[in-house]
């Protein structure tokens, strides 16, 4: 705030000009300016707000010229801001329509009112410019960590203080327990800069995964050289964390690097975070193997054992199996580790006991023993045996070479071709039942000319009353997603897929437009 804010004469308006600059770090050209328009203020209040009022300072003396400027035109439509061309042309011949004239306007007296008034205009234009020069200054800086000092906590948000600029530290963004008063020195990340009127524009933050990223590139030489990156951070913020690291040189461990001699590096990012556990992770191009390093690094005194990892890439999940008495050493407190082994490998992990996995294999095996042995009709150890195999699927039978299936034991070539040419008609036989279903429940027929569109998702519509294109259409892309989770489209196709169901509306849309028209 603008203090000892008084103009009694010209000298004053530099004088609070110089003071102005100084006390804020803004140029004097932006106060001059910023007290031009004040004084212009003040001055449509005296002669008119319809009238174009226009200051000049000057800033040797401060003497202070007041001009009406007016546009000449050929007919008058507002006479606060034009002025005719006959009536221009009497004053200066040579006047031309667009040109401006300016009349000269009396002085203003600065009274303490008028004082009060510019004084008021000035604060709002110097906070603008604080604020336009705190938006330049910081835009750019966005991921770097900043030290300051805490001015005041307000319902658990906290006002930092850097230099000349206030940030926010929002109460969400602290770490859980972290205690700050009046005075405290604290170090944060810039999570964001906003251009506003009103608030605080450069918001902080020290719950987020790029803030321990940040500290460990200032505490380890070797990643502010880039010889180790870090690929990857989870956080709990204020109770445990997990890093991925990779080394670019051979000869540099990058887990040993992080912990640094004696732990020293690690510690000093521990204490900053307020005691935050660090797991550093070793991290690896293999999925099975990051997967692994992930979930392992629960604690040093009880390292966790992964017995298997079984990968599903069209759910985008990964099972880890563990003996049945580290179940809950591998799931963590709450979840906690293989949630945050989950957020650092970017794949949903199920941790499972070895029991579980166990019991699921057998009620699997069984599963689909049956149900070769019945689709196929043939005895049940036929069925047991492409179960213990893998097959889960009859397209699995079919298009699979058939030496593989005469590798299984017990199985010749004659067999072998049976078996396919059986899965070919049992595949033959639930596609038609399947047409007859769909075309029986009435859904129409063009649906299958709608990109990625087969039977068997004709069959799912039809179990989902979706049968004409506008029903498809009226899908967003959730909808679609819950009702047919098992179809595995890419969003790109799905959003292909909708914007052709969705064309003929905007066809029909054309066609009246031009109707109208």
């Amino acid at each position: 705030m603008v203090t000892n804010f008084a103009i009694t004469g010209n000298t004053e308006i530099l004088q609070v000009a110089d003071a102005v600059a100084r006390e804020k770090g803004i140029p004097r050209e932006a106060i001059i300016l910023a007290l031009k328009e004040a004084i212009a203020t003040v001055s449509k209040r005296k002669y008119g707000q319809d009238h174009n009022i226009r200051v000049e300072i000057n800033e040797k003396t401060g003497e202070i010229e007041i001009f009406m400027d007016r546009t000449v035109v050929d007919q008058v439509v507002d006479i606060g801001i034009e002025i005719s061309l006959e009536e221009a042309k009497e004053r200066n011949k040579d006047v031309k329509e667009g040109d401006i004239i300016s009349d000269g306007l009396p002085p203003i007296d600065f009274g303490r009112v008028t004082s009060q008034t510019v004084k008021q205009v000035v604060i709002q234009k110097i906070k603008e410019s604080e604020r336009e020069k705190q938006y330049e200054d910081f835009k750019d800086r966005i991921g770097e960590i900043v030290t300051g000092v805490v001015k005041r906590v307000e319902y658990g948000n906290v006002i930092i203080d850097f230099g000349k600029t206030e940030t926010l530290l929002p109460r969400d963004q602290v770490i859980p327990r972290e205690m700050f008063r009046t005075g405290d020195r604290i170090r944060a990340y810039i999570a964001d800069v906003k251009q506003e009127n009103k608030g605080h524009q450069v918001i902080l933050s020290r719950t987020k995964p790029d803030f321990l990223r940040q500290l460990f590139s200032q505490e380890v030489p070797e990643i502010y050289d880039n010889i180790i990156t870090i690929k990857a951070v989870a956080r709990d913020p204020g109770s445990r964390a997990k890093c991925a690291v990779v080394s670019n040189d051979s000869a540099v461990d990058p887990v040993g690097a992080c912990i640094g001699p004696r732990g020293v590096r690690v510690t000093a990012v521990y204490n900053e975070l307020q005691g935050e556990k660090i797991d550093i992770i070793q991290w690896s191009p293999d999925l099975a193997t990051f997967a692994v390093n992930a979930i392992t690094s629960k604690s040093k005194d009880a390292t966790v054992e992964v017995s298997k990892i079984v990968i599903d890439e069209d759910r985008g999940v990964i099972e880890a199996i563990v003996p049945d008495d580290q179940l809950s050493l591998a799931i963590g407190r709450r979840g906690q580790n293989v949630r945050l082994a989950s957020e650092l490998v970017g794949w949903t992990i199920n941790v499972i006991s070895e029991a579980d996995e166990s019991a699921r294999s057998v009620e699997e095996f069984n599963k689909y023993s049956k149900y070769f042995a019945n689709s196929l009709n043939v005895e049940e150890v036929i069925g047991q045996l492409l179960a213990s195999e893998g097959f889960k699927s009859m397209e699995e039978i079919v298009y699979i070479e058939i030496e593989e299936l005469t590798d299984i034991e017990g199985f010749d070539e004659e067999l072998a071709a049976e078996l396919q040419n059986r899965a070919v008609d049992f595949i033959e036989a639930e596609r038609k039942s399947k047409r007859e279903f769909w075309e029986k429940e009435g859904v129409d027929k063009e649906l299958l000319k709608l990109p990625y569109i087969t039977e068997a998702i004709m069959f799912e519509f039809a179990s989902n009353s979706i049968k004409t294109i506008d029903d498809v259409a009226d899908l967003s892309r959730d909808d679609f997603r819950e009702l047919f989770p098992k179809f595995k489209i890419s969003d790109d196709e799905l959003n292909e897929l909708i914007m052709k169901a969705r064309e003929h509306w905007f066809d029909d849309n054309k066609e009246e437009a031009e109707a109208v028209s």
